[in-house]
């Protein structure tokens, strides 16, 4: 619940930050696209490596915010190599997650999240797929805890990979987009389309925090 509330006002914030500047009139300064590319000429092969180093990272060591990383990837190379460099951290580090919890197991887990974790992932092979699966198109579930959640249970790897790279693929793309089309010049697109999508997820989370306050009906 707690978690839930702060990520709502971290939300809320964000969504403020990026919408304020737009409604009262403001110019948003950003990097010209010149300097970028002279930032990314100096880099080197560094550049992509370290985007997918901080994507793995942000996953594996939760709660840091992967959005921002994915956001500065797409400003940096673009729609179509941002992506694959987005997918590429995102997978790696869900992996990398699944693989720590089904090694050190529950207890680990546990200590991770600083709570007590129950058996999220019940049912045959293909039902936990789909519950991979569809996890990933909802952004207002926390990518890591499914990935440590599914680590626990009893879903074979290659189905968990499977899962989650189809599952990542349209979110990697948004987000590159938007950190492409607000470096080309269409800042206001990008910032209206981040504000819609910050919205959503913050709808997303009012309705989870109502459902678990909402007092359970006792059966006669």
């Amino acid at each position: 619940m707690m978690f839930r509330l702060a990520l709502l006002l971290l939300l809320v914030l964000a969504i403020s930050v990026l919408a304020l500047p737009d409604v009262l009139g403001f110019d948003i300064n950003l990097p010209e696209r010149e300097d970028l590319d002279r930032w990314i000429d100096a880099a080197g092969l560094m550049g992509p490596i370290l985007v997918v180093a901080l994507m793995t990272a942000a996953i594996v060591a939760s709660p840091l915010p992967s959005a921002p990383i994915a956001l500065a990837a797409g400003a940096a190379y673009g729609h179509t190599f941002g992506t694959l460099l987005v997918v590429l951290g995102a997978e790696l580090g869900a992996l990398g997650a699944f693989l720590l919890a089904r090694w050190l197991g529950q207890p680990f887990v546990e200590r991770h999240f600083g709570q007590k974790t129950g058996p999220y992932f019940l049912g045959s092979q293909n039902t936990l797929t789909f519950l991979v699966f569809g996890s990933r198109l909802l952004p207002f579930l926390s990518f890591d805890m499914i990935s440590y959640a599914a680590g626990l249970s009893k879903l074979h790897l290659w189905r968990f990979a499977l899962a989650t790279l189809a599952g990542i693929i349209p979110a990697s793309f948004l987000l590159a987009h938007l950190g492409s089309e607000a470096m080309n010049g269409d800042a206001r697109t990008a910032t209206w389309t981040a504000v819609a999508l910050g919205g959503f997820t913050a709808l997303s989370l009012l309705f989870a925090i109502w459902r678990e306050r909402r007092p359970t009906r006792k059966e006669s």
